[in-house]
Parts: structure tokens; sequence; C-alpha cells
């Protein structure tokens, strides 16, 4: 499906990351002690991880038993767990302290933590995309929320009328369990609200804490996301294109959107008892190889461009092989990638906020235009964003 050609101009960026840092060799370190069964495993994690192009990551929490029983040690653990039941005189930890080391914490506790960390997150990068916007939180008439690894209700857009003061009246859209391409769909759903007056303003929120669901225990399929998913927020402030401050603002041109057939099961993202459980199948980077480039193709011509009119890219980073599905089936240059494999390396893959990072990036350095943000989500499904 392909949207017609509009525009609506983005008038701020903001972005948010946890405090807690986590470079890839501490995080080596963790999977080797939590997750890994045997040495074969600790030399494939070792192998894995180094591979990935990502250095560090921010998280909203340590994974708090796991890291105790990395720097204390097994005895450690015990012992602190023995000292715990006798000072709270409740269950000692004991009795599901082999539980804990190999599932981790149970789902409803996993979004417990996302209802704390995650609204705080969402006005952190808002206040800063309405600041770079140059509007007051009562100015925003639309508020468009994006998030695939957590829920609850009143959810982040209740926490953001609370946490900005934005108008009680304020229209809301949730975009949810999209993955990774949810952030398109948003600026999707924003460009519309934004073209259909020209006094609304509309504030986009994409904020995602994928550490939340670590698997603790040895999985070759969840290995991947261990390695390589992180934590972060992004927002954007879009309005009609005729409050553009300048002839020089991003404007969002043309979104499209194509479901690659007979793949739906080469990517999933799955509910389960110890946190959501992702499936990414390693036929991906040649399903994205040998797929994307007649769609789009087709999708540039009818905005009267071609491949190679395209002055800077902010492809989603799922990862280095992702990335260089991408740059074969659209002929690109690592150096058209540059950005992406940076903030892949500097932040990892934080879901659907990633692509607003790029972008954020891109625009500070002045990146030639036009511009297309693409990515990928369960389906295997495509998304792509034009910006002039």
């Amino acid at each position: 499906m392909t949207q017609p050609s509009a525009h609506a101009a983005i008038l701020g960026i903001g972005t948010a990351q946890p405090e807690f840092i986590m470079t890839q060799d501490e995080a080596v370190a963790l999977a080797q002690e939590v997750c890994c069964r045997t040495e074969d495993d600790r030399r494939l994690v070792k192998v894995l991880y180094r591979k990935t192009g990502v250095k560090q990551r921010a998280l909203c929490v340590p994974h708090q038993l796991a890291l105790e029983w990395m720097v204390m040690g097994q005895a450690a653990a015990v012992a602190l767990a023995e000292s715990r039941a006798a000072i709270g005189g409740g269950n000692s930890m004991l009795e599901d302290m082999p539980e804990p080391v190999s599932k981790g914490m149970g789902t409803g506790e996993r979004m417990r933590v996302y209802a704390e960390a995650a609204p705080k997150l969402a006005v952190d990068c808002s206040t800063k995309a309405l600041a770079d916007a140059k509007l007051a939180a009562g100015e925003i008439t639309h508020l468009v929320t994006v998030s695939c690894t957590g829920f609850f209700a009143p959810g982040l857009d209740l926490a953001l009328i609370n946490g900005l003061g934005l108008p009680p009246t304020v229209g809301r859209v949730f975009v949810g369990f999209m993955g990774c391409h949810g952030a398109i769909n948003g600026l999707r759903t924003a460009q519309a609200l934004a073209q259909a007056d020209p006094r609304n303003r509309v504030l986009l929120c994409a904020v995602e804490l994928c550490s939340l669901h670590y698997s603790f225990e040895w999985d070759p399929d969840r290995a991947v996301g261990n390695a390589i998913f992180a934590d972060g927020a992004a927002a954007l402030v879009v309005a009609h294109s005729s409050a553009a401050p300048s002839d020089d603002t991003l404007q969002v041109a043309a979104t499209g959107s194509c479901y690659i057939p007979e793949s739906g099961d080469a990517m999933s993202w799955n509910i389960g008892d110890h946190g959501f459980e992702m499936f990414l199948s390693s036929r991906v980077p040649d399903l994205i190889s040998n797929n994307v480039r007649p769609w789009f193709e087709n999708w540039l011509a009818e905005q009267g461009l071609k491949i190679e009119d395209i002055g800077c890219w902010a492809v989603h980073p799922g990862g280095p092989r992702v990335l260089s599905a991408v740059e074969e089936a659209l002929g690109l240059e690592r150096t058209d990638t540059f950005m992406s494999r940076e903030v892949l390396a500097e932040c990892g893959n934080m879901s659907s906020p990633t692509v607003l990072f790029i972008l954020q990036r891109l625009r500070a350095a002045g990146a030639k235009m036009p511009c297309v943000a693409i990515g990928f989500g369960p389906g295997l499904a495509a998304e792509a964003a034009l910006f002039r």
C-alpha cells in the first residue's frame, strides 16, 4: 500500500535514553554467566556479540538478580538470599533461585517496571521535542504514542498529558505492537492529522524498553535479541506544512508500506510468561535482498524519484546483516548507512525510536535531501517514509 503524496512539517525532534549504560563486553560477561550452559555456548555468545556492531547500550534498569549472580558469584548470591529472608521474615529466595536465574522476572513484573520507567523517558524526549519546535505543551492538539515492549492503562498518553501539561482535550492514538517500524506507522498517522487542519499540532512519541524482555535462559532464537536490543525514546512535533518556520524545515512528503508475501513466520513478537519473545528467522536478510527493491522503486517512482536521487538514508539497524541486506537490495554503499551503523554502535537497536534517532542526527549534520527512512517488522513487513 502506498500513501498519496502529502506534506507535513517536522517542527521539532527530541530523544532520550536511560542512565544505566552497559558496554558490550559487560553484556558478553552477563550472557556467559547467566544464559550459557557450556563452554561452547560461551564461545558462541562471544562471537555473536562481537559481530553485532554494538559497543554499548542504555538500559532502564540493570538485570539485578543476574548482575548479582555475575558480580558476586553463586555462593554470595545464596548468602544474600538467606540474609534477605532473615531480615524480611518472608519466604526464602533460595526456593526460587533456579527459576529466576533461568527465566528472569515474570511478564507481570516486567510490565510493572515498564509502567514506571517508560513514562519518564516519554516525558523527557517529548519535552526536548517541544523545546526544539518552540511550542508550548498547551498548543498540542493531537498525541500519537508508539510502543511494542509494554502495555498499561491509563497508559503513556495519560502520562504525557500529566507530565507535560497537555490539554485534557488532546486527541489520542496509540500504535501498538508493530515492532521496529512502529514509528513510521505513527508518523503516517501524525502526517494525516497535521494535513487535516492547519491548526493541528501533533506530538508523536515512541518509547521502547527492550531490555525488559531479556532472556535469562539459553535460547539460540533469542540470543540475537539479547545481543542487540536496548532502551530509548524519541519524539517529533508535526504540523501542516504552512506552519514550517523556514524553507529548509524537514517535510514528510510520503510514506509507503509493503508486506513481503509468504514471510509471516520470518519475524514474530509474542507475549510469553517471562517477557515478550522475539523470533527472527535466518531468512530475513534474504527476504529483504530478494523482495524490497521492486516495491521500493515503484513507490519512489510515484514520488517522481529514483534510488540515486536520495540524498541520505535512515535505515533501521535491525542488525548488521539487515543493514547489509538493504545495501544489497538497493545498491547502497556502507557510507549510505553510516549513520545507522553509528546509532547501532552507540545505542543498540531500540526498536521503534531508532529511526528517529538516526533522523535527528542526519538533520543536525545538514545531510543532503531528500531522505528516506526504512524499517522492518513482524510480517515480514517494510515501512518507509520520504522526507524533503
